[in-house]
């Protein structure tokens, strides 16, 4: 594995073979897909920390435009052809413009915890949240998001999959996140009938942010997108319940 700056942000490469980039969302790095190492092993795996996330530095104004973009250019750079998509949260809405802009770089697309836009309530929420990480800091805003973002099953047998998303929020810094915050506030949704790959949905059963319902109605906008909803899952899916969606990961890839 390496770690490089391509496009002003820090990208982590490991393998050899076909490529798989992973895209993190809010309050989210490169460690968010860690739990997917395995199961992606035998391919190329990028991960890049999204500018103003993890180890990517800041910018201006950052927003889904420019991270879409700055994904492709990042892909042209690595001389990537074509490539699986892997996406969390945020990064599926990143994914989809990545797949009606950029068709012939996305073979396929795997969204975990997919989200088409913000409803008007929570791009107001996604504002306050910013204004409360630039006045407060992070530490609260993580633990609301532990407490609301992951299973209650999840929380009470595996706590070390709530300190691993409390700790992924808590290393970002409040700035990132709050310009992170903003650019998704003013997220707009992909034009669907420019996705022509092959698409798996993933959503946990109890995923408040992206609750399958979201899964659902994308699918029926997406030709041939397939769902899979996971019991007792929050919106975390790829550290709550790493054996099943890896075990989904594998079968459609």
């Amino acid at each position: 594995m390496n770690s490089r700056l391509v496009e002003g942000m820090a990208v982590e490469v490991a393998g050899e073979g076909d490529a798989v980039i992973c895209v993190h969302g809010l309050g989210g790095t490169s460690n968010t897909f860690q739990p997917q190492m395995a199961v992606l092993s035998g391919r190329r795996v990028v991960r890049p920390d999204l500018a103003g996330s993890g180890r990517s530095a800041l910018v201006a104004e950052p927003s889904i435009s420019l991270f879409t973009t700055a994904i492709a250019r990042m892909a042209q750079g690595l001389h990537i052809q074509t490539a699986v998509i892997v996406a969390h949260s945020v990064g599926t809405i990143i994914a989809q413009h990545l797949a009606a802009q950029h068709g012939t770089l996305v073979r396929k697309l795997i969204l975990l915890g997919a989200l088409i836009e913000p409803m008007e309530a929570a791009r107001e929420a996604l504002r306050r949240r910013a204004a409360a990480a630039r006045s407060g800091g992070l530490v609260g805003i993580a633990d609301q998001i532990v407490q609301g973002g992951i299973s209650p099953e999840v929380r009470e047998r595996n706590p070390a999959a709530a300190a691993f998303v409390r700790e992924s929020i808590l290393r970002q810094t409040p700035e990132g996140y709050a310009r992170t915050c903003e650019a998704v506030a003013a997220a707009r949704a992909a034009d669907h009938r420019e996705v022509r790959c092959p698409v798996l949905l993933i959503t946990g059963e109890d995923d408040a942010t992206a609750p399958p319902s979201v899964a659902r109605m994308l699918a029926d906008r997406i030709a041939g997108a397939q769902v899979k909803i996971l019991p007792r899952c929050g919106h975390w899916s790829t550290v709550e319940r790493s054996a099943e969606v890896n075990a989904e990961i594998r079968g459609f890839i």
